[in-house]
């Protein structure tokens, strides 16, 4: 199937402007200083736009010219760009990037490719942006969004960026060489995400092939009753996945009930946008040690009653449950102990998993229940990428896995297995040896609902295209 690629992009022309402009044409717009250009490219790879944009005001403020950066240390460096990905190797090639442009450029910013290719950190993507947007130079810039969406849309196929750059070189009309990649940017990171594309909203969906694509899932409708979007988050310090784009996830995924474990902050220490989020009633559970563990939930719903913990001081005082009574169900939220690499709380969290399944069998016997949450257990060899080499490490002990086949026997549904039984399917990944970006991961969150609610599961799915945290949201589709 061949498309119209001018049609195309003189749609998305339209489409896109009321989209968020990438930082960096942000930039290039407000200022065309190539020195800054170039910085905020590099600062944005392989971070979120409004992380770099942060990242790039701040860096601005003290280091505006390639002199004033040469006054910066890395150390200093550092502090200033956190947290944008890779950080540390960023701030290396930002304090050595001055000696570079002095040296061999007599302090600017050159305007040829080999040149550009010669600074630390520029690679092709980067050094096509710079001409681009700061020399208004035709160049093509393809970074993972221009590589994909060209590839869906089979205008190109390709393997990798550069193969897809030379493509277009050949067949692409000029005058879209340098807009391309802001319009594929803003479309790709609006409507066709890499991860659930949004298909069901997209302008070109009835002309698209949407070659090699699966769209998102949307929340279905039932006759029986209403069905709600129940979405659980590890998101290792609230305060912290805040300013790596919480509330813009949040939007996205428009969960109606969402829970969330290590929250690692005290309801007082939390910004007015936490403690009342929009179009949500809003509930903590903390731990009483500071930064330490601790839940929350956020409903559209005002739930008939919230119970605080499990009646036990040992895991109360650590912020560990937090349950919702809704009309027809319970909500509850649950962070389980972590049995610690040398397994010391291995005992403390067999208890514990013990006694929350008491308390959830009591509330099982009022009405449905489901219990979601970082159970921090792998329960099957599929629900991790590495089961041989972790046989006794914490997560997926003998013990560990034994409770979760107790619980399962028990009659407790894991909703994601119920309706999906691929492998690669993970929710946590080690901040290690760029574990997520190889899908080296653990399948450690869950919704698990109770053995008379079986027909309630409509749909679950794991949301690996949500970033912020080591974890990524787990989702329930719930008839009630």
């Amino acid at each position: 199937m061949s498309i119209d690629i001018v049609r195309f992009l003189q749609v998305l022309i339209q489409e896109v402007k009321e989209y968020q402009v990438p930082v960096v044409d942000l930039i290039a717009v407000q200022t065309r200083d190539p020195f800054k250009v170039l910085v905020a490219t590099i600062l944005s790879a392989r971070t979120k736009d409004e992380v770099t944009a942060q990242a790039a005001e701040r860096l601005f403020d003290r280091a505006p010219t390639v002199q004033a950066l040469a006054e910066l240390d890395e150390k200093t460096l550092q502090k200033l760009i956190y947290p944008v990905g890779f950080y540390k190797n960023k701030a290396r090639y930002l304090a050595a990037l001055p000696g570079k442009l002095t040296g061999d450029f007599d302090s600017r910013v050159p305007a040829v490719m080999e040149d550009l290719l010669s600074l630390p950190g520029v690679g092709r993507k980067t050094a096509n942006l710079v001409l681009a947007q700061a020399f208004a130079i035709p160049a093509i810039c393809v970074d993972t969004h221009v590589h994909r969406i060209m590839n869906i849309w089979g205008y190109v196929e390709t393997e990798n960026p550069l193969q897809t750059e030379m493509a277009l070189r050949g067949k692409l009309p000029e005058e879209y060489w340098i807009p391309v990649n802001s319009l594929l940017v803003a479309f790709g990171q609006g409507t066709c995400r890499p991860v659930a594309p949004h298909c069901d909203r997209c302008v070109l969906a009835d002309s698209c092939p949407q070659i090699g694509v699966t769209p998102r899932k949307l929340k279905k409708k039932s006759a029986a009753g209403e069905i709600l979007r129940l979405v659980s988050w590890n998101v290792n310090g609230l305060r912290a996945v805040l300013k790596k784009g919480f509330l813009e996830s949040v939007k996205e995924m428009a969960p109606d009930v969402l829970g969330l474990q290590e929250i690692k902050a005290m309801p007082e220490q939390l910004p007015e946008s936490l403690l009342s989020l929009d179009g949500y009633h809003s509930y903590f559970h903390s731990a009483q040690r500071k930064g330490y563990s601790g839940v929350a939930v956020y409903s559209r719903k005002i739930p008939e009653q919230v119970i605080v913990g499990i009646d036990d001081p040992r895991f109360d005082s650590e912020g560990r449950v937090l349950t919702l009574e809704f009309s027809t169900f319970y909500f509850v939220n649950c962070y389980f102990p972590n049995s610690k690499n040398d397994l010391s709380r291995l005992g403390l969290k067999h208890e514990f998993n013990v006694a929350l399944q008491n308390f959830a069998d009591q509330l099982a016997r009022k009405k449905s229940v489901v219990i979601c949450g970082d159970y921090n257990v792998a329960h099957k060899e599929i629900d991790l990428a590495n089961p041989k080499q972790n046989q006794k490490n914490a997560g997926f002990t003998p013990e560990e896995r034994a409770w979760m086949d107790s619980f399962i026997g028990a009659g407790w549904i894991d909703s994601f297995r119920e309706k999906n039984s691929d492998a690669d399917q993970y929710s946590w990944w080690s901040y290690r040896s760029r574990a997520r970006d190889k899908n080296i991961g653990w399948r450690i969150d869950y919704h698990c609902v109770d053995p008379a609610s079986r027909k309630r599961i409509v749909d679950a799915d794991i949301y690996q295209h949500i970033y912020g945290s080591d974890h990524c949201p787990v989702v329930l589709d719930f008839l009630t």
